[in-house]
């Protein structure tokens, strides 16, 4: 049996940290939270069909699958995370890689990652991730992926300021150029990731083996404005910030200014 590939140490420390479970739970987080639910719950089959939901974190995503009455496995590297979820109902959680899947062949109807190709500078270890996904799911089903948009990083740094500061600036310059965004040190606001370029993730995909089939821009501009947190706690407006990002999600040339982007597949 060959050796399982390994998480590095920064990004497992970072998520030890335990900020995973509350990050989409709460303040402008929900809008990527409620925006990825919109665009899952119009490709999944009907329930109760079997997902597989990789790095899935403390399963933020896999309650709401469960609820809504799929089968769901979580696999992720992170051992609080699989602590967490497994305490879920319906949720069976196991650690494991992206790119070396403890799944059998064809064994379901959607698999879902979003969050490893996050941590995946090389896009080998990328497209290695999406043939994995192919290979556990069903001949035509779904898989869909999450990605970390180029300049998400630089547009969140300028909103809190932080651009101001000469070594943030540096830094966000550097990852903004090559997507490459490196662990920093102890002044670091995020660990080892890749932030990607919209039109390279098709070409992903299909290296994969899978055929690309849509792309959703999640948080429009609207989680850059001052009062985001606040429209989202009022019912009316939370609903008019959700429609004005629903509206202007696929097209081409908005897509990179959400702070993320779900793309979608199937294998033929």
């Amino acid at each position: 049996m060959t050796q399982p590939p390994s998480v590095r140490e920064e990004i497992l420390a970072y998520y030890a940290q335990g900020k995973e479970d509350t990050r989409l739970r709460r303040g402008v987080g929900r809008l990527e939270f409620w925006r990825t639910q919109e665009v899952l719950r119009r490709h999944l089959p009907e329930p109760p069909a079997r997902v597989l939901d990789v790095g899935g974190g403390s399963g933020v995503h896999a309650e709401w699958l469960a609820r809504d009455g799929y089968a769901v496995d979580l696999i992720d590297p992170v051992p609080l995370h699989v602590e967490q979820a497994d305490r879920l109902p319906g949720v069976s959680a196991r650690f494991g890689d992206a790119r070396q899947l403890p799944a059998d062949d064809d064994a379901y109807d959607v698999v879902l990652l979003l969050g490893p190709l996050y941590h995946l500078p090389e896009r080998a270890d990328r497209v290695c991730a999406l043939a994995e996904a192919r290979r556990a799911v069903r001949p035509g089903g779904l898989v869909a992926a999450a990605t970390i948009n180029r300049y998400a990083g630089l547009h969140d740094v300028l909103r809190e300021e932080r651009y101001f500061h000469p070594l943030h600036r540096a830094r966000t310059d550097a990852y903004a150029t090559d997507g490459r965004h490196g662990a920093g040190g102890e002044d670091a606001l995020f660990t080892t990731a890749y932030f990607a370029d919209p039109a390279e993730v098709p070409g992903e995909f299909t290296d994969a083996g899978l055929v690309p089939v849509g792309q959703y821009g999640l948080e429009g501009a609207a989680w850059l404005m001052g009062g985001v947190e606040e429209w989202l706690d009022d019912e009316d407006r939370r609903e008019a910030v959700l429609a004005a990002t629903r509206r202007i999600e696929s097209e081409p040339t908005l897509l990179g200014i959400s702070g993320h982007l779900v793309s979608v597949g199937r294998r033929a």
